[in-house]
């Protein structure tokens, strides 16, 4: 595999509201790491870092591999259900369609999972909602029969990553649902750019690659880091140790799959199963 000349890794938001001015937690964050070293970026909005993602594709002369915290699938079969076609792109440009997220932040997330749930019959699969959001077809906590739905609880990675929450939860802590509702008519969009591949449903062989990443693979590494801000030691660490493997010929491993549903619907976690390796990287 060709090295990536440079590595972004975004911690994404699905907050509701711009964020803080000063740098906070709980919003967006980008490490960027590249031959000139790691640097840090924060964002207000989803619509500022988008556009400077954007930018990114856009100007980038090598390799580019871009991570984002949040799933780019679901479980086989929710895309059949949803659009009729059973691939994860199929959903992707649903939600660009029907989901609405404005440059404030401001979005539909919660409305366009309990619209989705109504359309599968009001018990699923997505929950998690304020209590104060009358949304009868989203519960509040998990309360859904997924054999029922014909759907898995969990995605096949999530089953070598079982820290990860699972992508139905749309609110509370690790809610990672909402950040793949708001962050997916994104991957659509960056998609569509020239020359750009989202990895596992294309070969990684284009001079940009998008994945999905979990930076909780360095969670001791995260701990042990003297930053503040967890959110910003996440995405520098991560683009840190994912570009030192690129460099030394070592990323190859990581791009590894089951195959299957994996690689038409669910998607896969960059780097699942490779935590070691990952922090090796930063020693």
């Amino acid at each position: 595999m060709r090295p990536f000349d440079r590595v972004i890794v975004a911690d994404w938001s699905a907050a509701g509201s711009v964020s803080p001015a000063r740098p906070s937690a709980n919003a967006i964050w980008l490490g960027i790491s590249d031959s000139a070293g790691t640097e840090t970026r924060y964002f207000r909005s989803r619509a500022s870092a988008e556009a400077y993602l954007a930018e990114a594709v856009a100007a980038s002369q090598g390799r580019l591999l871009i991570g984002f915290d949040f799933p780019m699938g679901y479980p086989a079969g929710f895309a059949a259900q949803v659009t009729g076609v059973p691939t994860a792109r199929a959903v992707w440009n649903w939600l660009a369609q029907h989901l609405s997220d404005a440059t404030d932040n401001r979005n539909t997330r919660f409305e366009t999972a309990a619209s989705i749930n109504a359309s599968l019959g009001g018990a699923g699969p997505f929950w998690g909602r304020p209590r104060s959001l009358p949304l009868p077809a989203l519960p509040e906590t998990k309360a859904v029969d997924y054999t029922a739905l014909g759907l898995a609880e969990r995605r096949q990675v999530e089953t070598v990553v079982p820290r990860a929450q699972p992508v139905w939860k749309l609110y509370t802590t690790g809610a990672a649902g909402g950040q793949g509702l708001v962050g997916q008519p994104m991957i659509h969009r960056l998609a569509m750019l020239p020359d750009v591949a989202v990895w596992p449903f294309d070969p990684a062989d284009a001079r940009v690659v998008l994945a999905e990443v979990y930076p909780s693979l360095l969670a001791r590494a995260v701990a042990a880091d003297p930053g503040p801000i967890k959110d910003e030691a996440q995405v520098r660490l991560l683009s840190r140790a994912l570009w030192r493997l690129s460099q030394t010929g070592r990323i190859a491993p990581l791009f590894a799959t089951p195959g299957g549903a994996v690689t038409t619907e669910e998607g896969w976690i960059l780097g699942a199963g490779h935590g070691p390796a990952l922090e090796a990287a930063l020693a």
